[in-house]
């Protein structure tokens, strides 16, 4: 099972990426990433990695093994996402997160289209 908390649901994924995923995972969950504001404490940022870990874990628990690995991708704010991956990798819970190549086509003078290429799953 893979617990995908990112901002892009899996829903919107390439089909490489969730090909890739399905083959090394199984089922993919998505849980909608936090907002995180700006101005939010460092204190605030703890306390909702924490509960967000906590979630996580009761959904690993509750996941009947398929025989394929447990891991969650995410992706997002960085000082929630240190958080989080410090406390589930700190509870033998494999983080990932995505690689991919940003493809970027001017369309005018300030306005630009970017493509993001999945590559692969990168372990933290």
């Amino acid at each position: 099972m893979l617990i995908n908390l990112s901002n892009h649901p899996s829903s919107g994924w390439d089909s490489k990426q969730k090909k890739t995923a399905g083959d090394i995972y199984g089922e993919i969950i998505d849980l909608k990433f936090p907002s995180v504001d700006p101005h939010a404490s460092s204190h605030y940022v703890m306390e909702t990695a924490k509960k967000y870990f906590e979630e996580i874990t009761e959904m690993l628990n509750a996941h009947s093994h398929d025989g394929k690995p447990l891991a969650v991708h995410i992706q997002g704010e960085f000082t929630f996402v240190f958080n989080l991956v410090t406390k589930l990798k700190s509870a033998g819970i494999k983080c990932i997160a995505s690689t991919s190549i940003r493809n970027v086509k001017e369309i005018k003078p300030g306005e630009k289209m970017i493509n993001f290429e999945f590559v692969q799953f990168r372990e933290y």
